[in-house]
């Protein structure tokens, strides 16, 4: 069942969205070599609780350690944070965030490179285009549209660009849980699926890589990675549907 949030429960989300846009400020001003996985998780650990929020990925589905996500380079999304992991200069490092205020999700997600500096032309292309992936999925949302026509919005940019979807994975609604209807595909085409209407909040995010789609989950059981070891980038925001358009709930004022 997909659930319209009144303006009461969406002052909740936008604050819990604020607090999520901080964690990332945070967090990737702590992004350098020689630091781990783990430090990033304390960093945001910190900052969401010192907000008075609970971090949303903690002991999510009674099994999952860590505050953040933290994947590298071919891992496309879930990786646990860990003391073992060091940065290195060019890694690709995707970051996923969520915090709960009062009971509501925010959700959001960036991808950086480590020391700053791209370490090829083409990881460069591909951070670049999922970002921008997400900026023309945004655009794509407004009252009256359909839910496919975000997934169209992101394929679009991939197959331009020469770079691969990942389908396994991808949006979804979110509220009161993380994870709520309807499912948002990365792919297909547009006019199909449930109407866009006011008060329906999603978090979009796609996911790129340089090479095919298929993907397949390491022993401990979350972190997913490219099956053929290409490099991955995700990019994620949480938005409201309104009357007059959308709003942005996971950036700061």
């Amino acid at each position: 069942m997909i659930i319209r949030k009144s303006p009461e429960e969406l002052a909740k989300m936008r604050r819990a969205g604020r607090i999520v846009a901080g964690t990332i400020e945070a967090v990737v001003a702590a992004v350098q070599p020689g630091r781990s996985t783990l430090d990033l998780d304390r960093v945001a650990e910190r900052y969401i609780r010192d907000q008075g929020a609970i971090p949303s990925f903690k002991g999510y589905r009674g099994t999952y350690p860590a505050s953040i996500c933290a994947s590298i380079d071919d891992e496309i999304v879930h990786g646990i944070p860990s003391g073992t992991r060091k940065l290195t200069e060019g890694m690709v490092l995707s970051l996923d965030f969520g915090a709960i205020w009062e009971g509501f999700h925010g959700d959001a997600a960036v991808t950086v490179f480590v020391g700053g500096q791209a370490p090829s032309e083409e990881a460069a292309t591909l951070v670049k285009e999922t970002q921008h992936a997400l900026d023309v999925a945004i655009e794509s949302v407004h009252p009256g549209g359909r839910l496919s026509d975000i997934g169209h919005a992101i394929e679009s940019v991939a197959d331009a660009a020469g770079l691969g979807v990942v389908r396994e994975y991808g949006g979804h609604g979110i509220g009161r849980a993380m994870h709520e209807e309807p499912w948002v595909q990365n792919w297909g085409k547009p006019g199909r699926g449930p109407e866009l209407r006011p008060g329906l909040t999603l978090a979009l995010e796609p996911m790129f890589t340089l090479g095919g789609e298929e993907n397949r989950t390491l022993a401990d059981g979350w972190t997913v990675v490219t099956t053929d070891g290409s490099l991955a980038a995700h990019f994620e925001h949480t938005i409201a549907v309104t009357e007059d358009g959308i709003e942005i709930l996971t950036i700061l004022d």
